[in-house]
């Protein structure tokens, strides 16, 4: 890919096909901190509905230097109007289609001995059905790229989390301790020392009543969307999907029933992982 190409994919970036697509992932490979080539790429998973689009996601904001750049790219009209443009001219071509005539076409059934072969594959391909999880995945949406709105940051940060991994602990060899660490080693146990036998503080009298203060409940019902309740899907928090679904069903009130209807399907893939 040259700079004119990569120029003209820049400022029409609805323009990227299969062939700029696999020259973009050369591109990161050599250069992974390339920015502006990874929300291409983005761009591209995102026209082409792709699973891949959420990962995806996820990796750009790592390499992204300022998130919120990203956020308000993923959010802006030049982002999504492509894919909802193709959908709108799809929608049009199928209402403008012109029927000519209706033919009735009768076939006669004769049934068709199968030999042994043909029965396994037959067999194989059912088989190889979807299962009930794959099946209820597929209605949920599980692995559609996720679509953000500008006022859903609080859900742009909760996809972005990434797991808290544990350091590694290795084993040592004792560390020399200089003379100025052993005085300072020293000076700090004689405070303490201090602090031990001359406390500062009184004591609470025994029949002193202590005020109880009770904890304020913060409502942060209004954070919830249905993007975040897809969010948790993603991530197979079901039991906070859940959670979020029955918020959602007090919130709007007229797709209880939606609602409800997801909150039994998560249930089901609830059950499948446990």
């Amino acid at each position: 890919m040259n700079l004119t190409d990569y120029t003209y994919l820049l400022n029409k970036p609805e323009a990227i096909n299969d062939r700029y697509a696999e020259t973009l992932d050369n591109v990161l490979s050599a250069f992974p901190y390339f920015q502006s080539a990874r929300v291409l790429k983005l761009k591209h998973l995102y026209n082409q509905d792709s699973f891949n689009y959420n990962y995806a996601l996820k990796v750009s904001a790592a390499y992204t230097t300022d998130r919120s750049i990203l956020f308000d790219f993923i959010t802006s009209d030049s982002f999504v109007s492509v894919q909802k443009g193709l959908y709108e001219k799809k929608l049009e071509e199928l209402m403008n289609m012109n029927v000519v005539g209706i033919e009735e076409v009768i076939v006669e059934y004769k049934p068709v001995p199968i030999d042994p072969l043909e029965q396994s594959i037959l067999t194989s391909i059912k088989e190889a059905a979807p299962s009930e999880e794959q099946k209820v995945e597929e209605k949920l949406g599980v692995g559609k790229p996720l679509e953000f709105s500008k006022d859903e940051k609080h859900s742009f940060q909760e996809w972005l989390q990434l797991s808290r991994l544990k350091p590694i602990v290795r084993d040592q060899a004792p560390k020399k301790v200089t003379p100025e660490e052993e005085e300072k080693k020293k000076k700090l146990e004689l405070i303490d020392k201090f602090i031990e036998n001359n406390p500062k503080i009184s004591p609470i009298a025994k029949d002193a009543t202590v005020p109880v203060i009770a904890p304020i409940a913060e409502d942060t019902s209004y954070l919830m969307t249905e993007t975040l309740a897809r969010v948790y899907l993603e991530q197979k928090k079901y039991s906070k999907a859940i959670q979020a679904y029955e918020i959602l069903i007090l919130k709007y009130p007229e797709k209880s029933s939606f609602f409800a209807d997801r909150i039994s399907d998560i249930r089901v893939l609830q059950e499948n992982n446990n």
